[in-house]
């Protein structure tokens, strides 16, 4: 709270504290209290008498919005007046704002927006009223050669940030011809005063040879200069020479300290770096909290890099479980900035929900930015969407367009997807010519699915002695190199089912070999040569142990089978149970036999109890799929009431049913209660 003394003191004019001293000091005792119109007084009162000062600071006034409405152009006119009159900090300044020029930020309460708005309402009058308010314009143009003139107007008066400047200029051709020689020349004159920003400059020419050969040696004692004055950029730059040992020995730990002075300036390269450092343990103790809280702060100020080590550090959560979720908001960041390896990964996200809720349409949207921007598992991967309509409206033609950008970048499985599309007229014309192309393409990638693909497209087209020839290396091929569906198709080569003579011993072979893969087909087929009594290789213990397989891995035939084999005791000890247990495992899958023959176990309650309603329901199913014996039992049911409510049109329906198929049973039931049997 203010005393009465010193609020007596705030009211008092700042003359009446200022004992002598003209105008100008007494602006400036002014400006130190805070009262930055009464400044503004004073020193246009001072500027009038030809005091070039006090017009540099009613510019400083405008340019901060101290005591007045912020505005550069204002500042300018002020910084003229004063630079005309040599005051070098105005002649610098003003340099400075006409190197940049000065365009008006937009957005509420802002000039230029009520400028605009105010131009569209009232047209022709609007430009009277924006002179009076706005009597220098909202806005300063660019001009190079004018801030040319007055930086090495500044920069002959001495002062060295201007020197800098001016040195920079000629480094860059700005406002002037490109002149090295000039250029070191004002470093050198700014340097002799402890200028960090020319010594850093001094730093630069030496590390990138600007006029004079590269020397790194000199170049890190200049940026030393500047580094001990804690200037960032030379911090960061003598650091990375001391990372890689350039100019300097290799010191890991004083680039540390030097990424890590940097780092307290808020600087985003250098809080990257160390943040990469601790997370190593190089040249700094590792420390994975702190490493953590360097890169989230240089990710927060949009340095890229950053952004995409933040992701990449939760993703595989160094020295932590990973943190999916924030690994995704990271790499929605880096995609959005165009990364094309996050925007890949958003769209794995996204399909996946790793990290983020399940969103198919965003997935597709990801894939396809990175498909753009040469992604090649990318553009698989859209093509797959588009093709099945997955996120995407469904576009074969458009699939195919991704498919073949996809073959462009190496992705192999795009070009068995071409084969695959043509050869079987999937949303395009068939063509069987172009499905050869891409199939053999795929095949001499030396994938081998796609070889073993191949080699069926072939045996399909010419079951010909020489196309077998060129198919068996195929499968062969891809069957030593441990893929499964191409030793199951080499044992149903061997079988003859293409061709030639039948071999029942390497057939048997390529089976195991498959089946051992795990393949439930070969398992099946393997199961059902060796329970083949007249087979060359029949063994009815290793069929019951293949067909169990098979079946516990759902494959349908090969439930049906093992119930057969329960309830017959073949190859393995009779069980009536397990083999109702196996007719109804097929019978859910559909497998129609299986329906029936588990209905009549539950008919007579064989290996369950009777149960003539579930029984009815089995019969019913297999009805459904025109198995005549089935269609016969349901009517049987639906005549006697065993089961199901008596009906006997319902019965009728269903004798009809298997007397098209000419079912004995069913016409001598048709004749017995007076029904002429009806054809299809």
């Amino acid at each position: 709270m203010l005393s009465s003394r010193s609020l007596l003191e705030w009211l008092r004019p700042a003359s009446a504290i200022v004992r002598g001293g003209g105008p100008f000091e007494h602006g400036t005792a002014a400006y130190e209290r805070g009262r930055y119109l009464e400044a503004m007084k004073f020193w246009k009162l001072a500027s009038e008498s030809g005091e070039a000062a006090a017009g540099y600071r009613i510019g400083t006034l405008y340019v901060k919005g101290e005591g007045v409405v912020r505005s550069v152009p204002d500042a300018v006119v002020w910084y003229e007046w004063a630079a005309q009159l040599g005051n070098v900090d105005a002649q610098f300044q003003l340099g400075l704002i006409l190197l940049q020029g000065d365009k008006p930020p937009l957005g509420p309460c802002r000039h230029e927006t009520w400028r605009q708005s105010s131009a569209i309402r009232l047209g022709e009058r609007a430009s009277n009223i924006h002179h009076l308010v706005f009597p220098h314009g909202t806005s300063v143009e660019r001009n190079v050669d004018a801030a040319f003139g007055w930086i090495s107007a500044a920069a002959e008066s001495g002062k060295a940030e201007a020197q800098t400047v001016l040195g920079n200029m000629y480094c860059e051709a700005v406002g002037c011809e490109r002149d090295f020689h000039a250029a070191l020349g004002w470093y050198r004159l700014a340097a002799d005063q402890n200028c960090a920003a020319a010594e850093f400059a001094l730093g630069d020419v030496y590390y990138q040879g600007k006029g004079v050969p590269v020397d790194f040696e000199q170049a890190a004692v200049w940026y030393r200069k500047a580094a001990e004055q804690k200037h960032v950029r030379a911090q960061v730059a003598l650091a990375f020479m001391n990372l890689k040992g350039t100019g300097v020995p290799e010191a890991p730990a004083e680039a540390a300290r030097l990424f890590q002075g940097a780092a307290t300036q808020e600087d985003p390269i250098a809080l990257y770096n160390i943040g990469l450092l601790r997370l190593k343990g190089h040249g700094v103790a590792k420390d994975i909290d702190r490493a953590e809280t360097a890169l989230r702060k240089s990710a927060r100020k949009d340095y890229f890099p950053a952004i995409q080590a933040l992701a990449d550090f939760y993703s595989h959560g160094a020295g932590s479980e990973p943190d999916l979720r924030e690994a995704a908001v990271w790499y929605e960041k880096a995609a959005e900035r165009g990364d094309v390896q996050a925007q890949f990964f958003m769209g794995r996200f996204c399909a996946t929900g790793t990290g983020v809720g399940p969103n198919i349409r965003q997935a597709a949207k990801w894939f396809e930015r990175a498909a753009e921007n040469g992604h090649a598992t990318a553009a698989f991967n859209i093509a797959i969407f588009y093709l099945n309509g997955s996120g995407v409206e469904r576009n074969v033609e458009v699939a195919i367009e991704w498919f073949e950008r996809a073959s462009e970048g190496g992705i192999r499985a795009a070009q068995l997807q071409l084969g695959r599309l043509y050869s079987a007229g999937n949303g395009v014309p068939r063509d069987h010519a172009r499905a050869g192309e891409w199939l053999s393409k795929a095949a001499d990638g030396g994938e081998p699915d796609a070889k073993t693909t191949y080699a069926l497209f072939l045996l399909h087209q010419n079951g010909s002695t020489e196309r077998l020839e060129q198919v068996r290396p195929l499968l062969t091929e891809a069957a030593e190199a441990g893929h499964a569906p191409a030793a199951f198709h080499l044992g149903v080569l061997e079988m003859g089912r293409f061709g030639g003579v039948a071999n029942v011993e390497a057939a048997a072979s390529w089976f195991s070999r498959a089946a051992d893969a795990g393949h439930v087909e070969a398992q099946y087929t393997l199961a059902l040569l060796y329970l083949d009594p007249g087979s060359a290789v029949s063994d009815a213990k290793a069929a019951a142990s293949w067909m169990a397989r098979a079946a516990h891995a759902g494959h349908s035939g090969a439930q049906f089978q093992l119930a057969v084999m329960h309830c017959t005791g073949a190859g393995l000890a009779q069980d009536i149970a397990q083999g109702a247990h196996w007719y109804e495992a097929a019978a859910r899958q559909g497998h129609r036999v299986a329906q029936f023959n588990l209905a009549v176990m539950l008919g007579k309650g064989q290996g369950r109890e009777a149960d003539p309603v579930k029984a009815a329901e089995w019969f019913e199913k297999a009805a459904e799929q025109d198995m005549a014996e089935a269609q016969v039992a349901l009517g049987d049911a639906l005549m006697s009431g065993n089961g199901v409510a008596k009906d006997r049109d319902a019965a009728v329906h269903w004798y009809q049913q298997a007397a098209r198929q000419s079912h004995e049973g069913a016409v001598r039931r048709l004749d017995a209660i007076g029904v002429i049997v009806v054809d299809g």
